[in-house]
């Protein structure tokens, strides 16, 4: 009977470009491009001329990003096996994440999981995701993330939904503007401008928002040019900023308006749909919310990207002028290393709680007692007859940066509370000092 390694070659290098292409351009070295090939056709993209296929590897070469890809050993001839393309595809990188009181951890991203209908149900998703998952456990990263196209697939894995994410329409003759003026002003400004202050920006952001995942090239190219496949920017993007008391720049909009009917400029029949907004402050994030919401010849304004706990609803005349039009899972994480990924976060309550932790892959399998003092935690491994709480790895990463209530999870049947008043206990003790919130897909 064959296996895995029978049949496949497994392959992780680093993405790269063809160091003979002379004419200026970038262009992908032949592993990354057949990489890059098969992604785009996991993820039912158009198929890539050689000037994309350079873009793309530009960017994975940028993020420092570790290519896996699946090849078949023995491919019939006329199939994109037989041309170099991989059967699976796997990406992964580091950046980092914010856990709170202005503290980074470095996270291992996974991203680019494809493999091809004609080779599923051979354990290749399994055998990527475990090889990358023990290889940043060795390499001392406490925690890996990944967003998901399917929601169904990686908690097998150990991962848990960290982060959410809703979709929020406002109808602007609702609305009625703000009950507060924010401080500070806004301009109309070019996407272009943006390039030198939108990183700063979202770097103070980043610091203040606990779940936050620091940016990668591709992601930029998305909020600031919406780049088209051709890579010109979008011309239908607009920007704007939000300027504090003393001038600074705290926060930006990119956005664009799309006509439901009628044609463009049609009274009351467009939507202006946020591309990417981001704020370092309170005001700045208001004070642009009322430059959107005074856009003419526009009915709604639709934000993709709201927090879970947005103050719009509060803020707005009309709290019902903002409906959620769709919620779902954004960010999950997988802890590798308990006590570094505890250890690292800030802490909200004194207090000790014992926590027994399941994993079928063994990195974050034990029984933890975790002692917060003074905003700071110690986390030893305990050799104690009875858990206060029982919970797997999966749950451990909802709970991680306090996304989650104990108290739902221990109802949803995820938390087992074996000690009384531990459930309540540890809701003290996560609670985070701002709401998690995170805008960067990978």
């Amino acid at each position: 009977m064959s296996t895995l390694d029978d049949d496949y070659d497994i392959r992780t290098f680093a993405a790269a470009l063809d160091p003979e292409a002379g004419d200026g351009s970038p262009r992908a070295d032949a592993a990354t491009a057949a990489w890059v090939a098969a992604e785009s056709m996991g993820f039912h993209e158009p198929a890539a001329d050689d000037d994309a296929l350079g873009r793309s590897a530009r960017r994975l070469v940028a993020d420092g990003r570790r290519l896996t890809g699946v090849y078949r050993r023995d491919a019939n001839p006329g199939s994109l096996d037989a041309e170099g393309r991989p059967v699976a595809t796997f990406t992964s990188f580091d950046k980092t994440l914010h856990v709170g009181g202005g503290r980074l951890v470095e996270a291992d991203l996974v991203a680019g999981v494809t493999v091809q209908p004609t080779h599923r149900r051979r354990g290749l998703l399994r055998r990527m995701i475990t090889d990358d998952l023990a290889r940043a456990r060795s390499a001392g990263t406490p925690v890996a993330a990944l967003t998901a196209s399917e929601g169904s697939i990686y908690r097998r894995f150990g991962f848990g939904v960290g982060v959410r994410e809703r979709t929020v329409e406002v109808d602007v003759r609702r609305a009625g503007g703000l009950l507060s003026e924010p401080e500070g002003s806004t301009e109309l400004v070019t996407p272009a401008s943006l390039t030198e202050t939108a990183p700063a920006v979202f770097a103070r952001f980043h610091r203040r928002t606990p779940g936050s995942i620091d940016r990668h090239e591709g992601s930029w190219d998305n909020v600031l040019r919406r780049e088209r496949a051709d890579g010109t920017p979008d011309p239908a993007v607009r920007a704007a900023v939000h300027r504090d008391a003393t001038g600074a720049v705290d926060g930006y909009v990119t956005y664009r308006v799309d006509s439901i009917g009628g044609g463009p400029g049609s009274t009351g029949t467009q939507t202006l749909v946020v591309i990417d907004l981001v704020a370092a402050t309170d005001d700045a994030y208001l004070g642009l919310w009322q430059l959107l919401l005074a856009v003419d010849l526009v009915a709604t304004v639709r934000y993709p990207n709201a927090p879970q706990h947005d103050p719009l609803a509060h803020a707005l005349v009309d709290g019902r002028a903002l409906t959620i039009v769709h919620d779902e899972d954004h960010v999950w994480f997988r802890v590798l290393d308990p006590v570094a990924a505890l250890q690292a976060r800030p802490w909200a309550a004194d207090g000790v709680v014992t926590v027994a932790i399941g994993d079928s892959l063994g990195h974050a399998a034990g029984t933890y007692r975790i002692t917060s003092e003074g905003g700071d935690a110690t986390v030893k491994k305990a050799a104690v007859r009875r858990a206060d709480l029982e919970l797997d790895v999966a749950t451990l990463g909802s709970l991680w940066l306090g996304g989650f209530d104990p108290v739902t999870l221990a109802a949803a049947g995820l938390v087992r509370e074996r000690r009384k008043g531990a459930v309540a206990r540890l809701r003290a003790m996560l609670t985070p000092e701002r709401p998690v919130h995170g805008i960067t897909y990978f």
